[in-house]
């Protein structure tokens, strides 16, 4: 599919962030190395976006968005609980601060996700998962990513009825999947 981005690599800049004296520098720190290590393909001047997806509510920022792949910030300073969503896609989820909780079904605990872990959802798979009080995570998925979209505006669409954030979520996504074709990234 002609990725770019290797899981291993994010999750090493992901652990930049970890035990960073303020959120802020947690995710200058993070989104600045990224920047470094891919000139091209990430953008630090979208603007914090709600997101509302599988009853949970959280605040995203986009950072790359293509066809293919997608990397963001992630997280909320109050905690949320939903569905994961089931996809065509992966999506690994490096835990900079906070805690995850999450569960598939038939399993009866729950994995705790802490800082410097990572989470990781095949593909074809879901799962239940709690954030308790807080938690900020890079995000990256990889597959068809358009494919995502219904799951990631559904609840904003037809529950929080936020035409704003809708509108706003589609321009981000669409601009920078834009830019990343004109420079030949699927």
């Amino acid at each position: 599919m002609g990725y770019i981005f290797d899981p291993d690599e994010l999750h090493e800049v992901a652990k930049l962030g970890v035990g960073r004296k303020s959120k802020d520098e947690m995710i200058r720190v993070v989104c600045d190395e990224l920047k470094r290590r891919y000139p091209k393909h990430i953008t630090l001047e979208v603007d914090w976006l709600f997101n509302n997806a599988g009853g949970a509510m959280g605040q995203m920022k986009l950072l790359h968005c293509s066809i293919t792949e997608y990397i963001l910030i992630f997280g909320t300073p109050i905690g949320t609980e939903g569905h994961s969503g089931r996809y065509a896609t992966e999506v690994y989820d490096f835990m900079m601060d906070g805690e995850m909780w999450c569960y598939h079904p038939g399993e009866f605990e729950r994995a705790v996700y802490k800082p410097g872990d990572a989470a990781y959802l095949g593909a074809d798979r879901a799962k239940g998962y709690a954030v308790p009080s807080h938690a900020w995570m890079l995000e990256y998925a990889r597959g068809p990513i358009p494919t995502m979209l219904p799951f990631g505006l559904a609840d904003t669409v037809f529950s929080t009825l936020d035409r704003r954030t809708v509108g706003r979520t589609i321009w981000q996504y669409g601009k920078l999947v834009v830019q990343n074709l004109a420079q030949g990234k699927m």
